[in-house]
């Protein structure tokens, strides 16, 4: 029996952990090397593969009604691991998949270190990979090494495009005031009680909002002058931008008041609400929901002590920035995520402007597949763009413009559309997303080989 050369993947995020568990399933030898602990990143604060670095949700779980939680369902199916450990490792968070992130990681770096097909290999490649590699997953994330990323850019003939992404801070629970903050998902969402209590709201009368968003304009930043012009992604603004946006733009955002009561004072309609969602099982931490910043250190523990509920308030870490970087990869991939100028390369996750864990971990599941069934000598197809992995891999391999392409998340939008006659209102666009999902399941069971019987 002819031996199978191995697939070379490089990056242990969550792109390149489902990459490898993909291939390896389909019985491809695959070696995964990640450059931590050897290097470290700005971001990163452990060794674990799949780390969760800026916040703990894989955000909404509904795959009847919204696309990341199709995306959830799609890769679910594919046998995804990061899903796997995402719903071993769950907290209540209403309708959205938030995980205890350090057990999410330690759980999946023991899944791919036991699996006898995937060799970990710990040390940095700087560099354009050797010629005997014939198949490389490059998932790098956004923050790839300076040296691979300057080689990559060789190939390519492209600066690159680049983006501030920013973390948001970590409380200790037992700092909060619980006179003052109190446990409710929006809208009571969620199908159980710990679910519709997943969040701990903090109420901003409007002297307060007012003096908050003072305090935050007046705050000391972080500054970068040798990343001036690299501009934000949209879905993951510092807190600060967003308020220098507009002094209103936060309470129609992360502190917007509705589908909220607060049992201390229930006939007052609070001006703004803080939301805290749980950050580990233990329930002994909660991040501050929206409140990525770029505020230094003391700047950040004096003004979010201003918010009512955290004047006591301990930080298991506070907030930070760093820059991320992404292909221009309507210009530079080809359909199935190779590199146009070197096709061994295939990349996958958010070096190719996917934003998102979930998102990411999508592109790995493809990558792993495509790379393994060429491995095998039975190349795939790639999955129709009606599907959720579909609609994103079409976006970033020539649906988006090349000349402003910036990173997305999955949305219905990037879907063919739907002749439904379906018009107006909140109710019919539920409709509509459901259209979408069923016609996306059916041809994503498809795409896999599976039958709806055997997918319920």
């Amino acid at each position: 029996m002819t031996q199978i050369e191995p697939i070379h993947i490089i990056g242990g995020g969550m792109a390149g952990s489902e990459a490898a568990w993909q291939a390896a399933s389909m019985g491809v030898p695959v070696i995964l090397h990640e450059m931590r602990p050897v290097r470290g990143t700005d971001a990163h604060k452990t060794d674990g593969l799949a780390e969760m670095v800026c916040s703990n949700s894989f955000r909404s779980d509904d795959h009847e009604t919204n696309a990341v939680g199709l995306l959830h369902w799609e890769m679910r199916q594919a046998g995804g691991l990061i899903m796997e450990m995402g719903d071993r490792h769950s907290l209540p968070a209403g309708g959205a998949l938030a995980v205890d992130r350090d057990l999410f990681s330690a759980d999946v770096t023991a899944r791919l270190e036991a699996h006898p097909l995937i060799e970990i290999d710990r040390g940095e490649v700087a560099g354009i990979p050797p010629a005997d590699w014939s198949s490389v997953i490059v998932a790098t994330g956004p923050l790839t090494s300076p040296a691979l990323a300057e080689s990559v850019r060789g190939l390519t003939g492209e600066d690159g495009l680049a983006f501030f992404d920013a973390i948001a801070p970590i409380v200790y629970f037992d700092s909060v005031d619980l006179s003052k903050a109190w446990f409710q998902s929006r809208y009571d969402k969620g199908e159980t009680e710990e679910e519709r209590t997943a969040y701990l709201n903090c109420p901003m009368d409007r002297e307060q909002y007012e003096g908050f968003i003072d305090a935050l304009l007046a705050a000391e930043k972080t500054e970068f002058k040798e990343w001036e012009g690299t501009p934000y992604f949209e879905a993951c603004l510092p807190i600060e931008v967003m308020a220098e946006r507009g002094r209103e733009t936060l309470r129609w955002g992360p502190l917007k008041p509705v589908g909220l009561t607060n049992p201390h004072d229930p006939t007052v309609k609070a001006h703004a609400v803080v939301q805290l969602r749980r950050d580990n099982a233990l329930g002994t931490l909660y991040n501050i929901v929206g409140f990525q910043t770029k505020m230094k250190y003391g700047a950040q523990a004096e003004v979010f002590k201003r918010i009512p509920g955290l004047e006591g308030a301990r930080f298991a870490r506070l907030g930070g920035i760093h820059r991320n970087t992404f292909l221009n990869s309507p210009k530079v991939l080809d359909g199935e995520m190779r590199l146009k100028a070197e096709p061994r390369l295939r990349f996958a996750g958010q070096v190719t402007g996917v934003e998102g864990y979930v998102e990411s971990a999508a592109m790995g599941l493809l990558a792993g597949r495509l790379a393994a069934a060429e491995r095998l000598g039975a190349p795939l197809a790639s999955p129709p763009a009606t599907t959720a992995i579909g609609a994103l891999l079409n976006h970033i391999t020539g649906g988006a413009e090349a000349a402003t392409f910036q990173p997305m998340n999955v949305n219905f939008g990037l879907f063919p559309p739907l002749d439904l006659g379906i018009k107006g209102g909140r109710k019919r666009k539920r409709d509509r997303a459901r259209a979408y999902s069923e016609r996306a399941k059916q041809d994503w069971l498809g795409w896999l080989g599976k039958d709806a019987e055997a997918a319920a």
